[in-house]
């Protein structure tokens, strides 16, 4: 299908960016168009005009800032997953950034337009959720943090506001003693998670001392499981684990679609949980 008609810019600069959309309500950002442009050509989006940001330099890179890792909404996925700076300080999102649908995506797929385009089968709002990140967005009257908890509204909807263009996510280091893992269930390489596990757990004198879950696909936004991390506080490794795995369904609102009913979902959320902080803690 052909895409409705829209204007088109290309801002050299995010000053011009904010301007652009400022100056029309319904203007939408593109960035690597993994997202966008198929929702245009199936007529599922209809902008008036897009924000081509493609030239913005203060959108790309990858930046330690000391006590977190400050990734350029511009980053794709590719120079995510292989940057040393995200491996050392945020290794989770490496993690993730990984299983994002196939190379040619990942290669011009950004890091900030998964995040905006907010999917709850995105793979990386579930990780951002987890680590407790912080999104930063800027407009014309300014610039403002959003926390990753706040960020997520619900189907394809985040907290920005109209005229906002996210610049980049502070990704804080959780430092030594913890281990990451992502786990992630579906069909094809390509395909949406089904349900995925963003697990962060720091161990202290051989039991857990702190996790941290995140639930892809589980709601209408990425959640946490909140349950799962408060019985797993002071557990030692082994069945003790298992039986704490079991509420990580709880509270969740898993969708019903082609590919799995709530029950399966909430039955995949359960094991891959499991899965995911046995391999967090280093457990065989």
């Amino acid at each position: 299908m052909i895409p409705a008609q829209f204007d088109y810019e290309r801002p050299s600069s995010l000053e011009q960016a904010c301007q652009a959309l400022a100056s029309d309500e319904d203007a939408k950002v593109l960035a690597g168009g993994q997202s966008l442009l198929p929702l245009l050509r199936l007529r599922l989006a209809y902008p008036s005009k897009l924000v081509d940001v493609g030239r913005i330099a203060e959108l790309k890179g990858v930046h330690d800032r000391g006590d977190h890792v400050f990734i350029g909404a511009m980053a794709t996925h590719d120079e995510v997953l292989r940057s040393p700076v995200v491996r050392d300080g945020c290794p989770l999102v490496a993690l993730a950034a990984a299983q994002v649908a196939d190379p040619a995506i990942r290669h011009r797929g950004t890091f900030g337009g998964s995040l905006a385009h907010a999917d709850p089968a995105g793979d990386l709002p579930a990780v951002a959720l987890a680590l407790e990140a912080v999104f930063v967005a800027a407009s014309a009257q300014g610039e403002r943090e959003i926390p990753a908890a706040a960020f997520f509204v619900d189907y394809w909807e985040s907290a920005l506001r109209q005229g906002e263009i996210l610049t980049g996510v502070k990704v804080p280091k959780l430092g030594a003693g913890w281990g990451f893992h992502y786990e992630k269930f579906h069909r094809t390489a390509q395909a949406w998670a089904i349900v995925g596990v963003a697990a962060a757990v720091r161990r202290s004198n051989g039991s857990i001392a702190e996790a941290r879950i995140g639930l892809t696909n589980m709601g209408a936004t990425p959640v946490r499981a909140r349950a799962t991390e408060a019985a797993l506080q002071g557990v030692e490794l082994g069945d003790q684990v298992r039986q704490a795995c079991e509420e990580a369904a709880a509270d969740t609102s898993p969708p019903a679609d082609l590919h799995a009913q709530p029950d399966y979902r909430r039955h995949l959320a359960r094991v891959l949980t499991h899965r995911a902080v046995r391999t967090a803690t280093g457990s065989p």
